[in-house]
Order: C-alpha cells, then sequence, then structure tokens
C-alpha cells in the first residue's frame, strides 16, 4: 500500500469522530486507531480511620454479613469451596462420582474437584461423616466460599 495512502487516511481519522479504520487492498491491510484523550475512571476508596492506635480496620462487604454457610450450619458441617473455578463430581465424564447422597465420608477423603485455570483441584472432607447432600450440580462455576457439600459429622 502506497504511504501517500495512508497518510490520507490518517488525515481522514484526524478530521472525522472515527476512533479506528481498518482498510484491506488485496492481500495488504493497514488499520489506524487513534488513541483515547479521556483519562481512564478513577475511584477513590476511603478506608475509615481507626479509633485505637494499632486497632485493625475490618472491612467486608455487607453481603457478607450473612453468610451462606451459616444458612446451612443448622444441617450439618458444611463444605465450602476454597477457589473460585468449575466444580466437577468426577474424575471424568466416564466415570462415577467421587461421593453420593448417603455416602460415608473419611476425612482426606476427595469430595470433588475444582479446576482453577487449567489446575484440576482435589478438594478433601475435613470430617468424616455422612453426605447429606451435594449443594452444586456437575459443570457448575463456583465462587470462594460458596457451600458445596453439607455432611452429618459422626
Amino acid at each position: 500500500m502506497d504511504i501517500r495512502k495512508v497518510k490520507k487516511l490518517i488525515e481522514l481519522l484526524e478530521e472525522s469522530g472515527i476512533a479506528e479504520i481498518e482498510i484491506h487492498e488485496g492481500e495488504e491491510s493497514v488499520r489506524i486507531s487513534r488513541g483515547s484523550t479521556l483519562a481512564a475512571p478513577q475511584t477513590m476508596i476511603q478506608v475509615p480511620q481507626s479509633t485505637q492506635a494499632g486497632e485493625a480496620v475490618k472491612m467486608h462487604p455487607a453481603s457478607e454479613e450473612s453468610t451462606p454457610k451459616a444458612d446451612f450450619a443448622d444441617e450439618g458441617h458444611v463444605v465450602t469451596s476454597p477457589m473460585v473455578g468449575i466444580y466437577y463430581s468426577s474424575p471424568s465424564p466416564e466415570e462415577p462420582e467421587f461421593v453420593s447422597r448417603g455416602s460415608s465420608i473419611k476425612t482426606g477423603e476427595v469430595l470433588c474437584i475444582i479446576e482453577a485455570m487449567k489446575i484440576m483441584n482435589q478438594i478433601e472432607s475435613d470430617v468424616s461423616g455422612k453426605l447429606i447432600r451435594a449443594l452444586v450440580e456437575n459443570g457448575e462455576a463456583v465462587e470462594y466460599g460458596q457451600p458445596l457439600f453439607i455432611i452429618d459429622p459422626s
């Protein structure tokens, strides 16, 4: 592509309100974009001052005040997700689930897999007991701290 054409395109881009243009001519192509003159929005977070020297200020969203774990605590021991990822109930689609409702579970037994950043993380039980119910479906996205299982400790 001729340099004069490219210069003319740049002039047209500057004169118009267009932010980006891409032209294909045969096997050649050129993309011209104008950088934004707008500043990125800035957010200020105000941290409350401590009333006593050395006192730590604990901040958390209001939605965490009543955690989902507390909602199931009266049913049994709640196993929560230690990370954000995709929940899998079995090692592969062809294999049976690690645990199912009514299963006897031992401390350290694998309950599920959570895939995070292409890494398969085995989630183990921290108590022994009987599985009352699984709260998540296979292939579902889970959040940090989300309840996964309710176990009746014994």
